[in-house]
């Protein structure tokens, strides 16, 4: 995709803004308000009307509140949307042929922490609050890390956008300015929806799915600022619908607000199944791609690429689907393609209460199906080094159709527990694992180091084994996943999987059988292309540089 560059007046607001020490920022007149009746507080110049602006609006106080036009681009101060001033009133993104560009947070709906003051203000599930939406195509700009976009509960996002008219959030630099690089992160902080689905760092009373009921209030604060930036999510209605998100991008994200309070590409706190995602990505950032707190959305389609932390990170309870996820790490950063983790706080539990979350279905047990991770076995990343699936912390979940690899780069450190493993389970998940309450199957494993991890004493790879994988211990050198020369293993073309007719490991014939009837392993071929078009940096017409491994 190629971003419009600022209009010479938006030009010139920078040029002054930097000429008088602002660091760049974009400084606008105060609002004004014209006239007594149907006024307009317009975020520039006064025109007296609106009427040929085409910037977003909203109604305050019997006043019209506008966005400033400057040139193609619509810009938006302080005092159209903050942390501090959030949106109490639906507002709509609109087509502009430029970008609209916001100086501090979009807060859409304001954050309570008391039920007394929710009830007061008649919010109760999602849809009670205000409504954002933002028309297929647009994007959203913001300037630093301290900006981000937050959606809270009760409130709720609309941003449908399609395979080719994508909606894309970022930064100024890059939209803009078209400074950043490729790979670069912490441009904007990301962006982050509250929901009132279930998280484990709340109390409740009976079953999951069966009489589950809040035991107090639940109002877990997420991450992000403190003070006026501080939210909260979690509930009881795994069922909250927080919007729908299609054809959504998020890129250059993340800020490191404070030690363990880092901003990822999205965070889905406590958001429900009601909520509707499909054809996501994250796009270079510095913490987490997506991180999912609790809650029970499904996400199909979803796009990670360099991504520094983890890919797919989950705890808290989330019980949700992942179907279709495409992970392709950075030749020199990345965690883990898939952090999971059951619990929240687990490490301050006792094991009583680890039992009692588990027997009453309140921990993480996510399905991830269809997954490819494409990892790059790097020792010295953002974060820790590159490596596959890490499930822990009493996670159960269901992993079928998964295609995980570190044949690209090969493991120069073999033998060395702390790096480049593709699959480890740790904590009660290893009982679980053999009791049949942890479900690994119909998938492939070709890494140097593929697993690090016994199940209570007995082998994790004849455990995969077992279960209807294939494994493959790679070269320690790294080998071509993808040429016909390579009788030993073909499994991938770029990072599309191979028919699994087609595949080849350890020199013979795949032996998985894909799950519902589907035609391959992982999450792409090139005869089920749903990357195409919409997805940045995949495709040569559409990317700031080539993959590493092409």
């Amino acid at each position: 995709m190629k971003f419009k560059t600022l209009s010479s007046v938006s030009v010139m607001a920078l040029v002054l803004s930097a000429c008088g020490g602002g660091g760049g920022d974009i400084n606008i007149a105060p609002s004004n308000r014209v006239g007594d009746d149907n006024s307009v507080v317009n975020n520039g110049t006064d025109t007296g009307s609106n009427s040929d602006n085409p910037c977003a609006s909203y109604e305050m106080d019997g006043s019209q509140v506008v966005g400033f036009l400057s040139g193609s681009d619509c810009i938006y101060d302080t005092n159209f949307v903050d942390l501090d001033q959030p949106l109490m009133v639906d507002l709509t993104i609109p087509s502009i042929p430029g970008v609209h560009i916001f100086q501090g947070s979009l807060v859409v709906g304001q954050n309570y922490t008391s039920d007394a003051d929710m009830s007061a203000a008649g919010i109760t599930q999602g849809g009670d609050g205000a409504v954002l939406t933002i028309e297929a195509g647009q994007t959203l700009a913001f300037q630093s890390s301290d900006d981000y976009l937050v959606i809270n509960r009760g409130s709720q996002i609309e941003a449908v956008g399609t395979a080719v008219n994508p909606i894309t959030i970022t930064s100024v630099s890059d939209a803009v300015d078209g400074t950043v690089g490729a790979e670069d992160v912490s441009q904007w902080g990301g962006m982050i929806i509250n929901g009132f689905g279930v998280t484990n760092k709340c109390s409740y009373t009976g079953t999951r799915g069966v009489d589950l009921a809040l035991a107090s209030e639940c109002h877990v604060a997420a991450e992000g600022k403190a003070g006026a930036g501080q939210t909260n999510y979690g509930g009881d209605n795994d069922a909250d619908n927080s919007g729908t998100l299609e054809y959504f991008i998020v890129k250059h994200t993340g800020a490191l607000v404070d030690v363990g309070n880092e901003l990822n590409g999205i965070a889905f706190d406590a958001v429900g199944s009601g909520t509707q995602v499909d054809y996501i990505q994250a796009y270079s950032t510095y913490d987490d791609g997506v991180e999912m707190f609790g809650g029970a959305v499904d996400i199909s389609h979803y796009v990670a690429l360099y991504v520094r932390d983890d890919s797919i990170d989950i705890d808290e309870g989330y019980i949700g689907t992942f179907d279709y996820a495409l992970v392709i790490q950075s030749e020199t950063d990345g965690n883990r393609c898939v952090e999971s983790d059951g619990i929240g706080s687990y490490s301050s539990k006792d094991q009583a209460f680890i039992d009692d979350m588990i027997a009453r279905g309140l921990n993480s047990s996510a399905t991830i199906k269809n997954l490819t991770c494409i990892v790059s076995a790097e020792e010295n990343g953002t974060h820790d080094p590159g490596q596959g699936l890490r499930i822990r912390e009493a996670h159960f979940p269901t992993i079928q159709n998964a295609l995980i690899t570190t044949a690209y780069s090969g493991d120069e450190k073999l033998g060395d527990d702390d790096y480049n493993y593709c699959v480890r389970i740790d904590n009660e998940g290893q009982q679980a694992a053999l009791d049949g309450d942890l479900i690994f199957e119909q998938s492939i494993v070709a890494c140097q180091d593929l697993v690090d991890s016994d199940l209570e004493g007995q082998s994790t790879l004849a455990w995969l084994d077992a279960n209807s994988n294939d494994t493959q211990q790679t070269a320690e050198a790294g080998e071509d996943p993808t040429a016909s020369a390579n009788a030993n293993l073909q499994i991938l073309n770029g990072f599309y999987s191979l028919p699994v007719g087609d595949m080849v490991i350890n020199g013979g014939p795949s032996t998985v059988v894909p799950t519902e009837g589907r035609s391959y392993i992982g999450a792409v071929s090139e005869d089920d292309n749903w990357i195409s078009g919409w997805t940045f940096g995949l495709q040569e017409t559409n990317s700031d540089q080539s993959l590493w491994f092409e």
